[in-house]
């Protein structure tokens, strides 16, 4: 990891907020069809039978990943168990205005989880880079009006957007740490199953959890159907297996506090994919955005 940040390593890094984007809109859009927890358990188990092909020795006993479990049981918490569980549960109880706005504030928590509980230095340049890279967010939320933000109230869904943005710092901190056996550390399939393996334990503990405290609750139940099962397989191939093993080559490249301003770009996009699919044309604002997004991330991968 020598966090120098070359234009591959930033293109791989584009790809999750690419992949999110899309996986805001879709759990928005199946918000009323799903419970958010078993949203997020089925889109892991159809990605773990994805993946199982090319990780199923993994699973055998002699397997290096059961010698280490406790590392991929954390690591299965923090990015299968509570990440996207919190963002889809968060859609059901906050605007999508509100989840983006607080969910800026990635790159401020990845800076303070290191510096706190990883022995990592905070630079001027990566304060300057979250400021610059925060206020191209602001600009996106308010349409180029930062008076709108006055208008904003916060609700208590907007409490499991901050968790989850601090369970995704933890996870993309320990994700630096080189703590696996090679067999695990030199396969993308492998490590990602290791942790799907645990994660999906984790999925169906809070699954099982909201089916028991909902259970007398009418808009709890699935309503199946193609909109429904076209939602699945795109969050588990895209938000799941593609952005994980996206973001888990940036941040071994460059280190979490520089990945993590790549964010930000989450809204951006998700603002340019609702202008498309709405027939509306970009506006001057989205290219002030994106300027100050990527001076952000410029700035902080500065030496």
């Amino acid at each position: 990891m020598n966090h120098r940040l070359t234009l591959p390593t930033a293109l791989l890094l584009t790809v999750p907020p690419l992949m999110w984007a899309g996986n805001a809109v879709v759990g928005r859009a199946v918000a009323d069809l799903i419970p958010p927890m078993m949203l997020n358990f089925l889109r892991w188990m159809m990605a773990f039978f994805i993946l199982l092909p090319w990780a199923w020795q993994l699973l055998k006993p002699a397997s290096s990943m059961w010698k280490n479990w406790r590392r991929y049981a954390v690591l299965g918490l923090l990015g299968v168990g509570c990440y996207n569980a919190l963002m889809y549960l968060a859609l059901h109880t906050s605007t999508p205005l509100n989840v983006t706005l607080v969910g800026a504030s990635m790159p401020m928590w990845m800076l303070a989880t290191g510096a706190l509980f990883f022995n990592q230095a905070i630079r001027r340049v990566q304060v300057l880079g979250a400021v610059l890279s925060l206020l191209g967010v602001l600009v996106v939320l308010s349409r180029g009006d930062l008076a709108r933000l006055a208008n904003v109230q916060l609700v208590p869904g907007d409490f499991y957007i901050v968790l989850a943005s601090i369970a995704w710092a933890f996870y993309s901190w320990l994700l630096s740490q080189p703590k696996d056996a090679p067999e695990i550390r030199g396969d993308w399939a492998a490590f990602l199953m290791a942790q799907m393996v645990f994660g999906l334990g984790w999925a169906g503990l809070l699954t099982g959890g909201e089916w028991a405290l909902s259970a007398k609750d009418a808009s709890a139940s699935i309503t199946w159907g193609w909109p429904l099962a076209a939602a699945l397989v795109y969050v588990a191939l895209g938000p799941a297996l593609l952005a994980y093993r996206c973001w888990g080559l940036g941040v071994q490249r460059v280190g979490p506090a520089v990945a993590g301003f790549f964010s930000n770009l989450t809204p951006l996009i998700a603002a340019m994919l609702s202008a498309a699919f709405l027939g509306e044309l970009p506006h001057m604002y989205h290219a002030v955005a994106f300027v100050l997004i990527a001076a952000g991330i410029v700035v902080s991968s500065r030496r």
